[in-house]
């Protein structure tokens, strides 16, 4: 079986192609600037060079039509199923979902809690749904890993009428990525999930960690939207609720412009001007004390959350870095775990300078704490939810 995996934004379409009988991948690619006066489509078939083609792609109908376009140009074919990534699926979905009209609804109706993302997930999955509708479509959403959250953990302190109205909690985000190298990093041990304890880290331009508890996230970082928890690119992370108030009087921002600064002008970028990991580790290497600053913000805000989720989990087996930084930044993964011995956690400083994917331990063997780098794969980990889901309907 052949499935496509699409992730669908405001103005770009990422996707990838998965022959799920050895999980590999047959094609991938991206369309951007969807809308402008030329799109770029890049795509890159197994083991063969990229390819590139500028073009006016005036809507998300347009792009599909060239991505499916491509898989008959390159052989690749028509898949089996299409899986779309959903951002939000609030307390309605705890796993995959056939996509029918009253999934789409659905996922319209949680729009308050995702505005930035899931109207361009529903985007892609309408125009999915017109161009290719006789195709079984399942929509994966990143909330769904984290709804076995005890409500003492995804529950706010605030008025129960705000929860039970409104929809007014903890929901988490990045849960295919977690639950990907979670099962991995059983894998790697030799131990059924459901045995262990372990702590994940999601390190990108976004960020979180969550506690997992015998293969079941119980607590995680970010909450309501991906604005709470770690600090991240743009983002900033866990801060006084009363600063909004405070910008409002002193500075007589609106309510857009808040949301604007915390979202996108905040994180590291607002420390040092700067949300790439890489330019940040230049700044500072080369006397910049705001990027030094930002650098140790960053790893004592995780360092912070891991010990929490320690104190959580009651003992933890693993702990995993992934994600674009957690993958690539020996120095970081270095700081982040630097004094916690005391926890069982130690890092063997020539193994995390060699960590090589996909999977790596970077810790003593003997180590009580497995420390593990793992390279996240969530494309995959939603095709592998997809073609779950298309089997249990078949199954009856």
């Amino acid at each position: 079986m052949n499935i496509l995996v699409l992730n669908a934004g405001s103005s770009s379409i990422k996707y990838s192609l998965f022959d799920m009988a050895d999980q590999s991948v047959l094609l991938t690619g991206i369309i951007e600037r969807i809308g402008e006066s030329l799109a770029v489509h890049r795509y890159r078939l197994a083991d063969e060079q990229p390819n590139s083609a500028e073009k006016i792609i005036n809507n998300h109908q347009q792009a599909l039509q060239d991505l499916f376009c491509v898989l008959s140009a390159t052989g690749a074919g028509q898949p089996a199923c299409i899986g779309h990534r959903v951002v939000h699926g609030g307390e309605f979905f705890r796993e995959p979902a056939l996509i029918t009209a009253d999934v789409t609804q659905q996922i319209a109706s949680v729009i308050p809690l995702a505005p930035l993302h899931n109207p361009a997930n529903l985007l892609g999955i309408q125009e999915a749904l017109r161009l290719m509708g006789d195709i079984p479509q399942v929509a994966v959403f990143d909330t769904a890993f984290h709804h076995s959250l005890p409500d003492y953990a995804y529950r706010y302190a605030l008025p129960n009428t705000l929860y039970k109205d409104q929809g007014v909690r903890r929901y988490g985000f990045h849960g295919t990525s977690h639950h990907y190298v979670a099962k991995q990093a059983a894998q790697f041990l030799g131990k059924a999930l459901t045995a262990l304890n372990m702590i994940t880290l999601h390190l990108g331009n976004g960020a979180s960690i969550t506690a997992i508890e015998n293969g079941r996230s119980i607590d995680t970082s970010m909450g309501m939207t991906p604005l709470e928890g770690l600090m991240m690119g743009t983002r900033c992370g866990d801060i006084d609720p009363a600063l909004h108030f405070y910008l409002s009087r002193t500075l007589g921002l609106s309510l857009d412009e808040i949301e604007n600064l915390l979202n996108k002008s905040s994180g590291c970028k607002g420390i040092c001007g700067e949300n790439d990991m890489r330019g940040i580790h230049r700044m500072a290497e080369s006397g910049d004390e705001t990027a030094r600053l930002a650098l140790a913000m960053y790893a004592y805000r995780i360092k912070k959350y891991i010990g929490a989720y320690v104190a959580v989990l009651g003992r933890i087996d693993a702990l995993v870095f992934t994600g674009g930084i957690g993958e690539n930044d020996a120095w970081l993964r270095q700081q982040c775990c630097a004094g916690l011995s005391v926890l069982g956690i130690v890092i063997d400083s020539e193994q995390n300078l060699a960590a090589n994917r996909p999977c790596a331990r970077i810790s003593p063997a003997d180590s009580p704490v497995q420390v593990l780098v793992i390279g996240t794969q969530e494309e995959l980990e939603i095709a592998i939810q997809a073609q779950a889901c298309i089997q249990q309907q078949v199954s009856g």
